[in-house]
Formats: structure tokens, sequence, C-alpha cells
């Protein structure tokens, strides 16, 4: 197991951040199931809290279905200044800890360990301590995953979730990995999932098991980081303060659908990236709007408007004006959405371009049907 290295990695992620901080912040809503969320057809959750959760309520969920699984569910505008607040408390106090930070979103980042600037011996004591300081501190609950990588360490943060933490040893990875189900890899959706249950491949075990050749009959260019993954290897390092060049989310729906059926998917889509760019010093200056059609022909539009666009509903406006610039006829039909914000800025001349920025992965959504 020499391939996984010898470094220490932290994944720490906030449990249900967003409604978290409003059930700390306003004490009625304590053990009530509180979905953070914009009421409304556009909107979508974008945070549930555990009470919630116990109705099936989750983030990226359609607004109206949410009200439908609970009608007892409160429903708080999200409040991303005062998040953003938080999510910078949250660093402090990891940068007690380490200068290697990788934020993903506003609440969840990577560490690396393996130096740190306590007298903690092991990864494991040091991610106990910030969770004990998020805690006394911010009267808030974070769990961790403890690894010698950022893959497992992510997945390890999912385990003991809320409030927990968990560890993968170099030396165990391949056993725990074996009877995980794909959908737990990073980065494999709903569609590749699908395909991958056709080539006959259900657990990270079923990868493991396959030869690199066969991968690459059924994967192509992804195949060896398939093989890397169920092996539990990834070279991939924390990326400190890494400049954000794009922000985007896509759905890939089960049925292709015409333009005209696109809008409900865009604004959603819109949403989730105005949330993810929220807590950045730069802003991005162009909308990006993409499509695929069901020939798996891909096609792009974008804005770079006067002035940078600054409230989601901008961006959904925005993103809308770009679906009505595609000029393909009307019986086209598409197999793919994405929207994106792109050709970032810093919003201030005074903040300094050595502040943070928080670094946001694309993100893949497969879109059921509601």
């Amino acid at each position: 197991m020499s391939l996984l290295g010898t470094r220490k990695i932290v994944h720490v992620d906030m449990d249900a951040f967003y409604a978290s901080v409003e059930q700390r912040d306003d004490p009625a809503l304590r053990g009530r199931p509180v979905v953070v969320a914009w009421k409304g057809p556009r909107s979508v959750v974008c945070a549930a809290s555990y009470e919630a959760r116990r109705f099936g309520i989750r983030s990226a969920m359609p607004a109206v279905r949410a009200e439908r699984l609970c009608p007892e569910a409160v429903f708080v505008p999200p409040d991303f200044t005062r998040y953003k607040a938080v999510s910078h408390a949250v660093r402090a106090i990891f940068e007690r800890h380490t200068d290697a930070i990788e934020p993903l979103s506003l609440d969840e980042a990577y560490l690396d360990v393996t130096t740190n600037k306590t007298s903690l011996p092991t990864a494991t004591l040091i991610a106990k301590s910030i969770r004990q300081q998020i805690y006394d501190e911010l009267n808030l609950t974070a769990s961790a995953g403890i690894a010698p990588n950022k893959f497992l360490a992510k997945i390890a943060s999912d385990w003991r979730k809320p409030n927990g933490q968990f560890v993968i040893q170099p030396h165990e990875a391949e056993e725990f990995l074996r009877t995980l189900p794909v959908g737990r890899i990073p980065g494999v959706g709903k569609v590749t999932e699908a395909r991958m249950a056709e080539a006959g491949i259900k657990l990270v075990g079923d990868i493991y098991a396959m030869s690199l050749a066969t991968l690459e009959q059924h994967f192509g260019s992804y195949s060896l980081r398939l093989h890397e993954l169920a092996r539990g290897i990834d070279h991939n390092p924390v990326v400190s303060n890494r400049v954000r060049k794009q922000v985007s989310a896509e759905d890939t729906f089960p049925e292709d659908l015409p333009l005209t059926e696109l809008e409900a998917h865009v604004c959603r889509l819109a949403e989730k990236v105005w949330k993810a760019s929220e807590g950045n010093a730069r802003r991005a200056k162009t909308v990006v709007l993409k499509l695929k059609t069901k020939e798996f022909n891909s096609l792009t539009r974008s804005l770079t408007p006067r002035t940078p666009v600054s409230t989601c509903e901008d961006l959904i406006s925005t993103a809308l004006g770009l679906r009505d610039r595609v000029d393909l006829p009307a019986q086209q039909l598409y197999r793919l959405v994405g929207v994106g914000l792109t050709n970032f800025e810093l919003r201030d001349d005074s903040v300094a371009d050595s502040e943070p920025a928080e670094a946001v992965e694309p993100i893949e959504f497969l879109l059921r049907p509601v």
C-alpha cells in the first residue's frame, strides 16, 4: 500500500451548515424541520436540517417537492452574508493547525496536516481538536474524514455524520473500498453509474477486479482514474488559495427534452451556481449556458454584461436569455444543460490579491422527475 503515500489529509464538512446556522441563531427553529430555500416554483433547497432530512428532503431538491414531503417544514430564505462570516470563522480555526487548506465551498475543505502548526502527534487528534473548537466557539458541529489522500478523506467524512469522524488507514483502504457502491466515488453521477451497471459494475470491488484494458474499453480516458481510485490511490495534492476559473453545474436528463422544457432546469442550476459562487473575493463577469444535444453535440452561449450579475435573479434572467439565443430547430432534443460563471475579477480593488478564494469543483446532477 505504499502507493498511497504518507500524507495526512483531513476533510472537514460542516453538518447541514446553512440550516444549522439558522437553528443556532433562532432558538425557535431548533428541533424543527428547517429548509433553507426561497419559497417558489423556481427555487431549490440550499440546505435541510437533519429533522427535515427524515422526510426525504435533500439539497438541490425543488422547493415545491420539499414542501409536499413535509408541509410543516419551516422555509427560511438563505442569508449568504451570514454564512460567509461563519465560514471565515471556521477557516480561522483551520489556520491554527495548517496553512495547507483547500476550500471546496463555504462548508467544507481539505486540510493537509502532514506538517502542521500544533504539537498534536496524529491527524486524528488534529481533526478532533478542530471539531471541538468549532463546537466550543461557534456552537456548530462538523464531521471529518482522515486518510492518506483527498479521495479517501472525502469518503470518510460522510461515514460518521453528523458530528463524527472516521479514519481510513493506508493498509485498510483497499478492503474498505471493495464493498462500497460505485456511486460513492466522487464524480460518478447517476449517468456514469448506469453505464457501470451495464458493464456489470456495482461495487468498487468490481472495478478493482477488472483489468485496465477492460476498463478502457468501457470508459476510455477515465479508466486510469477509476483503476487507481479502486485501489485507494489519489495523487492530487491539497491546493491552497486556488483561484477558481469557472463555477458551473450541469443536469443530465433521464429523457431528452426540447428547449422549451428547459426553463425550470436552467433556473435550478443558476441557483445552485449562485450558491456555489458565494464567499469569494472575485466576481464573475461572464455567464455561460452549455447544452448537449441528443446526438452528443455540444454548444455554448455566453454573455459578458456591461455590469456583472449581482444577484441570483440576475443570473437566472441572463441564463434564460442565453437559452433564447439558441437557434437550432424547435424539434431538437437535448440530453444535458449547464449554467456557469467564468471570467472572474476582484469585486473591489481594495481587496488584496492574496485573499483566499474558495474553490468549487464543477457539479454534476441527474434530475429526477418530480
